[in-house]
């Protein structure tokens, strides 16, 4: 699922469950961090850096421990980026070598409405309407759902570029349908990649099995920030947004 929405030179591997090789092992610094963690966290936590390690043996890396930095996201080895995601019956975890991609997020969400009262906190006007758009004309997919998990997308290649916060309201998502595509139009300057400001991020999505997923892969020749975004939400630049419950970049 989440292979198909990236291009060559990404190495991914998948699991729809938390089956594992009889040799594969935490190491002591990654059994030390969940020790305490409920069991559906231990193995989301070990299955994820599995498939990750199995990722790395791809791009002739040798196994290591993949520890969070103070975020909560991983650290990789030097000369590699990824991103790691899980929900319930699916675990994914990609890496491509860093002189060819700046960053990579992924995120995977069960096909399923938000929450009660989580989308008025991630969503912009232009959102809402557009989810409104798009559930008439096909109510089969959880829109609401696809938006956040653009979202959290979206976070996953902004944080390891700038090691800040976004928050929802400082990147607005539009979906494409038929072609199955993204764009997220950042408010906030963008990161610097090979010198030019990015200010727009574009991705795939995939809705699939019951669930949701969202790629977005920012080569080094992304092309620059368009036109500094003007805000259409009625926010003032410094209100703080609002976070969507269990939101983190820890995978």
């Amino acid at each position: 699922m989440i292979r198909a929405l990236l291009p060559a030179g990404v190495a991914a591997e998948v699991a729809y469950d938390d089956a594992r090789a009889p040799e594969e092992r935490l190491f002591p610094q990654e059994t030390a961090l969940i020790a305490h963690a409920v069991p559906k966290r231990q193995q989301e936590f070990t299955t994820v850096r599995f498939l990750a390690r199995r990722a790395l043996r791809t791009l002739g890396q040798e196994p290591a421990p993949l520890l969070p930095n103070r975020r909560g996201a991983p650290q990789w080895p030097q000369g590699i980026v990824g991103s790691m995601t899980h929900c319930d019956g699916y675990r994914a975890a990609v890496v491509a070598r860093s002189d060819t991609t700046a960053a990579l997020g992924i995120d995977a969400e069960p096909d399923a409405p938000l929450p009660d009262g989580v989308l008025d906190a991630i969503a912009l006007p232009h959102e809402i309407a557009l989810i409104g758009s798009l559930t008439a004309r096909r109510p089969g997919i959880s829109w609401d759902r696809l938006v956040f998990s653009a979202k959290e997308s979206v976070f996953k290649v902004w944080y390891p570029l700038t090691g800040r916060e976004l928050d929802f309201p400082e990147a607005e998502i539009d979906i494409s349908e038929a072609e199955r595509t993204f764009r997220a139009r950042l408010f906030v300057p963008g990161p610097l990649v090979a010198g030019r400001r990015i200010g727009e991020f574009h991705g795939r999505w995939t809705a699939e099995r019951g669930l949701l997923a969202t790629a977005i892969h920012l080569a080094h020749d992304a092309p620059p920030a368009p036109t500094t975004a003007a805000r259409t939400d009625g926010r003032h630049e410094g209100t703080a947004g609002h976070r969507a419950p269990g939101r983190s970049s820890a995978r």
